[in-house]
Parts: structure tokens; sequence; C-alpha cells
């Protein structure tokens, strides 16, 4: 057996929606995603893409739709990186020009982040944000060894 490394390239969350048409119209409209739609298969679901940001939006069978903190008290439900902390201001006035939900305006952070936090609609928050500092992000980390 060959002992190749793969690289993880990307993480795609799955946020489940009430109705997954109006969810993926959210994003396409207010946050610029594209979408491929299977709405007519077994798991009534749509991917939403823009750059290199993906999520998966399935139609629920069941259950309340929450968000991590509304149900655990805790967490975004996701996290954006920009691909530059000058990025955020520009990502921010765009989703304020459309009228989307700002729950935080940009801000740094005590663990070294410029972000700012978006509510999707179905009530998931969404940090949008950078490392501005990685001595105070990473101080506690073997990520950089």
């Amino acid at each position: 057996m060959q002992n190749n490394k793969v690289k993880l390239t990307n993480a795609c969350p799955v946020f489940v929606s009430k109705d997954v048409k109006k969810t993926v119209a959210f994003y396409v409209e207010k946050l610029g995603f594209k979408f491929a739609a299977h709405y007519d298969k077994i798991d009534n679901f749509a991917t939403v893409y823009r750059d290199s940001i993906e999520f998966v939006i399935v139609q629920a069978k069941s259950g309340e739709i929450q968000s991590n903190t509304e149900r655990y008290g805790a967490g975004y439900d996701a996290y954006i990186d920009t691909d530059t902390v000058g990025g955020v201001d520009i990502i921010y006035e765009e989703f304020v020009s459309k009228a989307v939900k700002v729950v935080s305006t940009p801000h740094k952070t005590d663990y070294g982040s410029y972000e700012f936090v978006i509510e999707d609609i179905d009530g998931r928050l969404i940090g949008i944000g950078l490392i501005y500092s990685n001595d105070t992000y990473f101080e506690n980390s073997n990520y950089l060894d």
C-alpha cells in the first residue's frame, strides 16, 4: 500500500431548510451565490457556490431549524474566510447594500480575527472574516509548528 499524502481542499457544510427553494433564492439573490438544483431527487436539495465556498441546502423532513447559538448557546453555523483582511469590509458593504441581516458589524476580536456576522433566511449565523494577528490567533496552538 502506498503512503500518499492527500490534501483536503474544501469543507462543504450541509444546511437543512424548511423551504429549500427559498433558502437557495436567498443565497443567490442576497449573497451572490450560483446554484445547482436537485429538486427532483429523493432528497430535495441544491448546492450553492461562490468562489471556493460551497454549501449544500437540504429540504427538512422533520424538526425545527435552529442556529447553533439558539440551540446550544454558542457557535456560528458556518464561517467564511475572505482572501484579505480588507475584503471583510468590501463583503460587508456588499451584503448591507442587499439588505442582508447583520448581527455584528466588522470588528477585531480578542482571538485575532477581523469579522462580522450575518443571519441567513433560516436563522443560521454565518461569520465572515480573516485572521489579522497570527500571534494572537495561534498563541496556544501547534498549527505553526
